[in-house]
């Protein structure tokens, strides 16, 4: 009996060690990957956090299983030349766009750059289709949109959101981005619903055509792409309105600073 006593004892003592031994393991790790670690830290609220998550697997599905293809086949037949020719036609068309966020910002510096970039680009660069903006006088785009905008008025993101297809936003961004639909140019030319729409096809399918799986090392390197890509919109948003992304040096160029910098002529 006493023997008996004496093992269920023992067998009580190591449970409760083995519990208390868990108990800060699983602390030690919660405290390696909890909230107030930075890489997780929340900067932007989420209260519709299961609704986006349910659109964030949409999304992850219809990138891997129909976009990405869809993309490699077109890099297949499209040279890359001819790809990155595409990307810069559209980029010149957001330009405008791009332009008046800066003077909203009363960024006259980025408003110059942009109306410099336009009329150069769609002269010399056919359109928009070269950009000898950049690769001759070194003048590189702007990040500018509506979104930055009403955070330069200090209006916060609001919550996060999880757009079909569109991916990471903010209602703050979500409202800017229905604002700067109205200055894209193809909304006021005599397409179709349907023409419009292959058209924005196109120029999804032909950015990631020139992506590098950014998406997919995220996905392979992270314990919870969700929780990632939340922060680092967040952190991308904030570094953009607070403008410390910017190239503030695009003026200083070789051939610009001799004969070709427009906004100095003026002395902005």
């Amino acid at each position: 009996m006493t023997l008996r006593i004496f093992t269920l004892l023992c067998a009580v003592y190591f449970i409760l060690i083995g519990a208390v031994f868990a108990g800060d393991f699983d602390a030690d790790f919660d405290d390696t990957f909890s909230d107030d670690d930075p890489a997780s830290e929340i900067l932007i609220a989420d209260p519709l956090e299961p609704f986006n998550r349910g659109v964030f697997w949409i999304n992850d599905k219809l990138y891997f299983y129909v976009l990405k293809p869809v993309a490699k086949g077109y890099r297949l037949v499209i040279p890359r030349p001819a790809r990155v020719s595409v990307g810069n036609f559209f980029s010149n068309l957001a330009a405008p766009v791009r332009a008046a966020n800066s003077l909203l910002q009363w960024n006259f510096r980025g408003f110059g750059t942009e109306v410099y970039r336009f009329v150069i680009n769609t002269t010399f660069g056919i359109g928009g289709l070269f950009d000898p903006a950049k690769s001759v006088a070194g003048v590189n785009k702007s990040s500018e949109d509506f979104g930055q905008t009403l955070g330069y008025y200090h209006i916060g993101p609001g919550f996060y959101l999880v757009l079909p297809i569109v991916g990471p936003s903010s209602l703050r961004d979500a409202v800017g981005s229905y604002v700067d639909s109205y200055g894209d140019p193809l909304r006021y030319a005599d397409l179709t619903t349907k023409e419009y729409l292959a058209i924005k096809l196109l120029d999804a399918v032909n950015r990631l055509s020139l992506d590098k799986d950014t998406y997919e090392g995220i996905v392979a390197d992270s314990l919870d792409p969700y929780l990632f890509i939340r922060s680092a919109y967040a952190q991308l948003r904030e570094a953009q309105i607070a403008d410390s992304t910017l190239d503030m040096n695009m003026f200083e160029a070789p051939v610009f600073d001799d004969n070709l910098n427009p906004i100095d002529w003026f002395g902005l």
